[in-house]
């Protein structure tokens, strides 16, 4: 299962489960993902989970920033159009830090790398 681990001086404070297809995040009230801070834009970003095209049973999570005012980052870049996530991404949504987690992903890292 993957999630969104929000930190606070490295230290997890929140985590959101990526769980549905599509999560909006933003400050609005309407958002899956809520962060009600100043600097969020009120529809900030969406976290998508796309199938993997090669991988039977894999999902792949992409983050797409929507225009918002601080923009997203992820490991210290900030993105224009969808990005791809990987396992311990540091994800920036305005001034909020976050860890993308995903469990799968690590697991099969492990086991290509145990089969090479």
């Amino acid at each position: 299962m993957a999630s969104l681990s929000q930190l606070v001086d490295n230290v997890v404070v929140t985590r959101f489960e990526l769980d549905q297809p599509a999560l909006r995040v933003g400050r609005g009230p309407d958002n899956d993902i809520r962060i009600d801070e100043i600097s969020v834009s009120g529809q900030h970003a969406v976290i998508e989970a796309v199938p993997n095209p090669y991988l039977e049973n894999t999902m792949d999570f992409y983050i797409t920033d929507r225009d918002s005012t601080n923009g997203t980052f992820v490991n210290d870049i900030r993105i224009s159009g969808r990005q791809r996530l990987n396992a311990n991404d540091l994800v920036r949504i305005a001034w909020n830090e976050f860890r993308f987690v995903d469990e799968d992903e690590n697991a099969m890292e492990k086991t290509a790398y145990i089969l090479d």
